[in-house]
C-alpha cells in the first residue's frame, strides 16, 4: 500500500511539474509574443496619405478587389550610399514602381511596373516643407516622389491610371537588401553573362543564389545586359520578386520562430507605409488575403510605352493598350491579352537582339541624363 502512495505521489509531483513547465512556457511565449508585437509596430515608418489628398480621388472599389502602389526608394541617405551604384546627391525617387492589383475574391494579382521615365501629368502636390508646387504636364513619373514624397506619387499614380490605390508601400536599398538576407537570399537565372560595373553585378550565365547585395545589384542592373534600356532592367525586377516569393514559401517562416523573427524584425524597419497598413495587425491582414497568391497567381507586365516624341531618353503611355490596361482592372479583369503579347522579353534569359523586338522596349535605351540613373 505504501509503495503504492509514493508511486501516487511521484506520478502526481510529475504531473505538477509538466503542468508548471507548460504554463511558464505558454506565459514566456506570450510575453515573447506581446514584445514582437510592441517592437515590430514600433519599427514601421507611415505616411498618412489620406489626409494628405483628402477626397479627391477615385473611388474606392467595392468588390472586394484593392491596389497596392509599391516602390523602391532610390535615396542614398544613412547605409543607402555605398549600394547599387549611382548617385542622387541630396534627392530621392522612385526609382521601381509597381501598382499591385488584387482581385475580388483574392485569388490572382496583376502588377504592372511604371516605368520611372514615362512622362505623365504630374499633379499639384506639397513638399515636405509645406510648400506647394504646381502641376506640371510632362513630367517624369519619378520626380513625383522626389517633389512631394509618396503623397505625390500616390496622387500621380491615381491620375495615371485612374484607380484608387488603397494601400502604399516602400522600401529602400539597404532595406531591400537586408530583406533579402533575412529570407536567406534569392535565386535567379540567367542565360547570358551579366557585367555591370554601375551596380557593382558580375554573374556568369547560369543559375545562382544572391544575397541581399547582390540581389540589389540584380534589379538595379541595366547597363551591362541587353539593350541597356529601364523596360530591361524592370524585366530582371519582375524575375527577382517571384524568386522572393518562391524563397518565402520555402523556407516555412511559421514553422521557424527564430526566422520569423528574424524576418519580421528586419521587415518592419525596412518599410514605409500609408497609416492604415502600419501596424502589425494590418500587415497580417494584407499577408493574409494574399495568401492564396503564388509566383502562378501572378500576372506581371509592364505599362506599354513608346518613345517620347520629344525626347529619346523618355516615354510615353502607348495607346490603346495602356487605356485598356488600366480599364480592365478597373473592372476587375486580367491585363488584355494583347498587352501581354506586346511585352519585351527578359534580357537575362533571351536570347541577345530579341529582347526588345516587342514594340513596348523600343524606348529608354539611351541612358537617361537624370541624377537618379544608376
Amino acid at each position: 500500500m505504501a509503495d503504492h502512495r509514493k508511486g501516487r505521489s511521484r506520478r502526481s509531483r510529475a504531473l505538477r511539474i509538466a503542468t508548471c513547465t507548460l504554463v511558464a512556457l505558454v506565459v514566456l511565449g506570450g510575453a515573447a509574443a506581446g514584445y514582437a508585437y510592441w517592437k515590430f509596430n514600433g519599427n514601421i515608418k507611415s505616411v498618412d496619405i489620406d489626409a494628405t489628398l483628402g477626397t479627391s480621388r477615385p473611388p474606392a472599389a467595392t468588390d472586394g478587389s484593392f491596389n497596392l502602389l509599391v516602390l523602391g526608394s532610390d535615396s542614398r541617405a544613412g547605409s543607402n550610399g555605398t549600394l547599387a551604384g549611382g548617385d542622387t546627391a541630396d534627392t530621392a525617387r522612385s526609382d521601381t514602381a509597381m501598382v499591385v492589383h488584387v482581385n475580388q475574391d483574392h485569388s490572382r494579382a496583376e502588377v504592372v511596373s511604371i516605368p520611372r521615365d514615362t512622362l505623365v501629368s504630374r499633379p499639384a502636390c506639397t513638399d515636405a516643407a509645406g510648400r506647394a508646387t504646381p502641376a506640371v504636364q510632362r513630367a517624369m513619373f519619378n520626380s513625383a516622389y522626389e517633389t512631394g514624397g509618396a503623397a505625390c506619387a500616390v496622387k500621380t499614380t491615381e491620375l495615371l491610371t485612374g484607380l484608387r490605390m488603397n494601400h502604399y508601400v516602400e522600401i529602400d536599398f539597404s532595406g531591400f537588401a537586408h530583406v533579402i538576407d533575412s529570407i536567406g537570399g534569392a535565386t535567379v537565372t540567367t542565360t547570358v553573362a551579366i557585367h555591370d560595373k554601375d551596380s557593382g553585378l558580375d554573374l556568369a550565365a547560369g543559375t545562382h543564389h544572391l544575397n541581399g547585395t547582390q540581389a540589389l545589384a540584380f534589379v538595379r542592373t541595366r547597363h551591362g545586359i541587353g539593350n541597356g534600356s529601364d523596360l530591361g532592367r524592370i524585366e530582371l525586377q519582375k524575375q527577382m520578386l517571384k524568386s522572393v516569393m518562391q524563397q518565402v514559401g520555402d523556407i516555412g517562416l511559421l514553422s521557424n520562430p527564430v526566422k520569423l523573427w528574424s524576418v519580421g524584425d528586419t521587415l518592419t524597419r525596412s518599410i514605409t507605409t500609408d497609416s492604415d497598413l502600419a501596424s502589425v495587425n494590418s500587415l497580417v491582414g494584407l499577408a493574409q488575403s494574399l495568401k492564396n497568391i503564388g509566383p502562378e497567381q501572378l500576372s506581371m507586365v509592364t505599362l506599354p510605352v513608346v518613345t517620347a516624341p520629344s525626347d529619346p531618353n523618355r516615354v510615353v503611355a502607348q495607346q490603346p493598350g495602356a487605356g485598356q490596361l488600366w480599364a480592365a482592372l478597373k473592372a476587375d479583369q486580367p491585363v488584355p491579352p494583347s498587352v501581354v503579347a506586346a511585352q519585351a522579353g527578359n534580357p537575362a534569359t533571351t536570347p541577345s537582339g530579341q529582347a526588345s523586338a516587342k514594340p513596348s522596349a523600343r524606348a529608354t535605351a539611351s541612358p537617361s541624363a537624370t541624377p537618379a540613373d544608376g
